[in-house]
């Protein structure tokens, strides 16, 4: 590449030896010279003649410059020379400041209690509203309530003849819904203890579930590649979202369009028209299974995570945002994020990764520790989620375990630095 007013190597003439100029003496002021060996004297320098020079520098002695060539050629070099200085050096360059926002410090997470009891994993998560007590599901197929405060047990409830995958706690009724691998979805009354309604129609197993904010809608997503959703009340379905091509494994839904979201094994990401039954729009930017998905409790924008990369998008028209920095490199089967912006992310191989919400930095790793008398195979994280305070996270493994966690009130800027290098390059796909 030439620089301008820089003449190539072929142009630049000769230069002439001191014994062949007029009158010159034998020794020659010292140069910036670089030289170039031509064609023919690459295999023997010392044959040649005169090497090809190439000044990269002013020279030390202002009346060296005469001796590069003829008088006649000099004043043009000379202008190429300074042309070229302008352009040679990036030490001389501004430096721009990265646009990438700086993540927010946030105190890191520490384990503070662990909950045995189930006696097969623990799949499946919900909190209930007023924020008193939890349930969870688990392959041994029955769903526990327990108490947030204490983590004491409060009931064992029976009725699902396969693992609890789905659970979900109405904000509107005395509801609580569960759905598994046996096709199953009901609907518990909480006051009696008991299913008041059961929704048939999965021709599957029901991997997900979520109950809509202000309608008396239900909807659930399995194997059978369809979300489906029913009417509460009258047990009836009321559409089955049909287009992807493998199992539905997330969901989400919110007020305002689109009010629902699915994930699937297919990677992609659909947003569904509820008036109508039909898709609003795709997501094809993963490529690998979308097994979790976390609506921002605040900002109107949503993270999904894959085996490849945890992405944001916008929310109502599903822009892609940027990916989170770092990648966890397993597959990420849950997924959850704080009014604070801390997203925690949990993984087959029971690493747990916390995140900042607007800069995607991963500040801290932890490794979950199997129960005692667990193999090591038996770290994984199925399911996870903040409580309505967002001030304590609940995990549930596959040791039968669940485990809480809370921040560290001890951890300041000061003993725990934010170690944060901005993106030199973002992928954007």
């Amino acid at each position: 590449m030439e620089y301008k007013g820089m003449k190539s190597a072929t142009e630049i003439p000769r230069a002439v030896p001191s014994s062949a100029s007029d009158g010159g003496s034998q020794t020659s002021a010292p140069s910036n010279v670089l030289a170039l060996t031509g064609p023919d004297d690459s295999r023997n320098p010392q044959k040649s003649g005169v090497p090809n020079a190439l000044v990269i520098g002013p020279t030390p002695q202002s009346k060296g410059i005469n001796d590069v060539g003829p008088p006649g050629k000099s004043t043009a070099l000379i202008s190429g020379i300074k042309s070229s200085e302008r352009y040679s050096t990036s030490a001389l360059m501004e430096r721009i400041p990265s646009k990438w926002p700086r993540p927010v410090w946030h105190a890191p997470w520490k384990q503070y209690r662990v909950i045995s009891g189930h006696l097969g994993w623990v799949r499946s998560i919900a909190f209930d509203p007023s924020n008193t007590w939890f349930c969870t599901g688990s392959a041994d197929r029955t769903i526990k309530i327990w108490d947030i405060g204490s983590g004491r047990l409060k009931l064992t409830l029976t009725g699902h003849i396969e693992q609890v995958r789905g659970l979900a706690v109405s904000q509107r009724h005395t509801y609580m819904f569960s759905a598994g691998d046996d096709k199953q979805v009901k609907c518990w009354d909480l006051e009696q203890n008991k299913v008041v309604r059961s929704y048939h129609g999965h021709l599957s197993g029901v991997y997900c579930l979520a109950v809509h904010p202000t309608i008396d809608l239900l909807l659930t997503g399995g194997r059978d590649s369809v979300c489906r959703v029913w009417d509460i009340r009258s047990k009836v379905q009321a559409f089955a979202l049909s287009g992807h091509d493998n199992t539905v494994c997330s969901v989400f839904t919110r007020p305002t369009d689109p009010q629902v979201v699915t994930g699937s094994h297919d990677t992609t990401i659909k947003f569904w028209d509820l008036r109508n039954g039909k898709t609003m729009s795709t997501l094809t930017h993963h490529k690998k299974s979308v097994r979790a998905m976390a609506l921002h409790p605040s900002e109107h924008s949503f993270a999904s995570a894959s085996a490849d990369n945890i992405k944001k998008f916008n929310l109502p028209k599903g822009e892609f945002l940027h990916n989170m920095l770092s990648q966890q490199k397993t597959i990420i089967n849950a997924m959850a994020v704080n009014e604070d912006g801390v997203v925690a992310t949990g993984g087959d191989n029971g690493s747990i990764w916390f995140w900042d919400w607007k800069s995607g930095h991963n500040f801290q790793q932890t490794q979950t520790i199997v129960q005692p008398g667990s193999l090591d195979s038996e770290a994984g994280i199925y399911a996870i989620s903040y409580d309505l305070t967002g001030s304590r996270l609940v995990t549930c493994e596959a040791d039968k375990t669940i485990k809480m966690w809370r921040e560290d009130e001890n951890a300041t800027p000061e003993t725990h630095p934010l170690n944060f290098k901005p993106p030199k390059d973002i992928r954007r796909f």
